[in-house]
């Protein structure tokens, strides 16, 4: 190997890019298979059409993984970087999931859009630094992680506290009498204590993929107790093709449209920040344009994701924080790592399997996975100065009190325009626009340097494994 090669650009030995390759896709495979299932159950759509989301979404993930890493002229950052679906873009989702005249075919038309805006508003995004300090990202991520948290307990739950069903041609909603059953909330009990357990007394790999491995103990104790049923699984063949529009032709809202472009402001925000840590990690130089073709890479990917029946894609910041534990710096490995995620799409029967897992057990890994969304929020916040800077506390604190308000008072904008809803019922939104207008009108805007440096520590301090 020529001196001259940098380790970023390094081509390990085939077994070595497998296994490394192989540990990247666990580290990131409860995270990635989530979403669709959130939005999947959320539309009731039938459990074959879960599992093709699944499919498409990790075909997606692997497609998108290629374009940053292996980069093609003017898109791709080329550094080693896995993508998936952003849990940014689930809190709008599934307020366009509940709205019947949006419903799935309005979301992926707003994700196309907003995969074009990112693909034009890339060489932009650096210049919107400013608005984003570590008191803005780290109060919407932790608005996001508490958000979330809803679904991961109505999943332990056994699914929603209530069901709508019509009774003499009215719509009303009726008690679940499946949710908060002893049994089910066993299982999720018994998921959590696994993955405690192993993060505990787990070292380096099994620690990395705990969430993972516990969704596996819980499938089988499910499986021992008869809760997980196997049939469409059986029924599922064993290859097929990911197939562009397979619900039909998108269509374009445009109050969905507007919200998911705001939300791919914000992921590509939080992919500088990203790409900025990983510079430092991998000792390459991250400059302007590479930053571009990062983000333009985002967008690129967030385009494929509507085209291909799924959603919006980022780096996915338990994989930054891999390559910063193992040291492994070659893009090849996430390369590698994306081929497997395009295999993986390929296999329906797969799919299958990850939809039959109960919701009880997904429960379980939901409360980790997502608690430490909000937990890593809270990490960025830890930086912030509120002991000099009081502004900071009324930031966060204002914001946050605006994100819960969809949480906690569902009908507060019952009286507003119905067209705004999709907006104003995102918790997440909210206190993005909030904070973002709350610290310009406190802290004024920082200088382009100053707001890097501040991107690049809140993106490490984000880093989770």
């Amino acid at each position: 190997m020529s001196n001259d090669v940098h380790p970023v650009d390094e081509v390990l030995p085939v077994p070595r890019l497998l296994a490394l390759g192989l540990q990247h896709v666990l580290v990131m495979y409860a995270g990635a298979v989530a979403v669709p299932l959130i939005i999947g159950r959320a539309l009731k759509l039938p459990p074959e059409d879960v599992a093709f989301l699944i499919s498409a979404d990790l075909f997606a993930c692997g497609l998108v993984t290629l374009v940053q890493c292996l980069g093609f002229p003017g898109v791709g950052i080329r550094l080693p970087v896995m993508m998936g679906v952003t849990f940014a873009s689930v809190g709008p989702m599934l307020s366009m999931a509940a709205s019947p005249e949006i419903g799935l075919l309005g979301i992926y038309g707003s994700v196309i859009a907003a995969g074009l805006f990112g693909i034009v508003v890339a060489p932009f995004v650096s210049r919107l630094l400013p608005l984003f300090p570590p008191v803005v990202t780290g109060t919407i991520i932790l608005i996001i992680g508490i958000s979330l948290m809803r679904v991961g307990i109505n999943w332990a739950g056994g699914g929603l506290p209530t069901l709508t069903k019509v009774v003499d041609g009215v719509s009303g909603s009726f008690p679940n009498p499946a949710y908060g059953q002893l049994q089910g909330l066993g299982i999720s009990l018994f998921v959590l204590l696994v993955i405690l357990g192993l993060i505990k007394w787990g070292s380096g790999f099994l620690a990395n993929v705990a969430v993972l491995l516990g969704i596996i103990a819980g499938a089988v104790l499910a499986s021992i107790l008869g809760v997980m049923h196997f049939d469409k699984v059986a029924a599922a063949s064993w290859g097929a093709l990911v197939i562009p529009f397979r619900f039909g032709m998108p269509q374009f809202h445009l109050v969905p449209v507007i919200t998911m472009c705001i939300v791919m402001i914000v992921v590509m925000i939080e992919s500088l920040g990203m790409f900025l840590a990983l510079g430092e990690i991998t000792g390459k130089a991250v400059d302007r344009e590479a930053l571009s073709r990062g983000l333009r890479a985002d967008g690129l990917g967030t385009l494929l994701g509507g085209i291909f029946n799924t959603f919006p894609y980022t780096s996915f910041s338990q994989n930054v924080g891999l390559v910063s534990v193992t040291a492994v710096r070659s893009r090849w490995v996430t390369v590698t790592g994306g081929c497997i995620l395009l295999v993986l799409g390929l296999l329906p029967k797969l799919a299958a399997l990850v939809e039959a897992v109960p919701l009880v057990v997904l429960g379980g890994a939901g409360l980790v996975m997502f608690g430490m969304v909000a937990a890593t929020g809270a990490r960025i916040l830890v930086a912030v100065d509120f002991r000099n800077n009081r502004y900071n506390l009324f930031i966060v604190a204002i914001s946050i009190g605006f994100g819960l308000i969809p949480l906690v008072a569902p009908g507060f904008f019952r009286y507003l325009p119905h067209d705004l809803h999709p907006l104003l019922e995102s918790g997440i939104l909210l206190c993005a626009v909030v904070s973002v207008l709350l610290n310009a009108f406190f802290n004024g805007l920082s200088c382009g340097a100053a707001a890097e440096a501040d991107a690049a520590s809140a993106a490490a301090s984000a880093q989770h494994v």
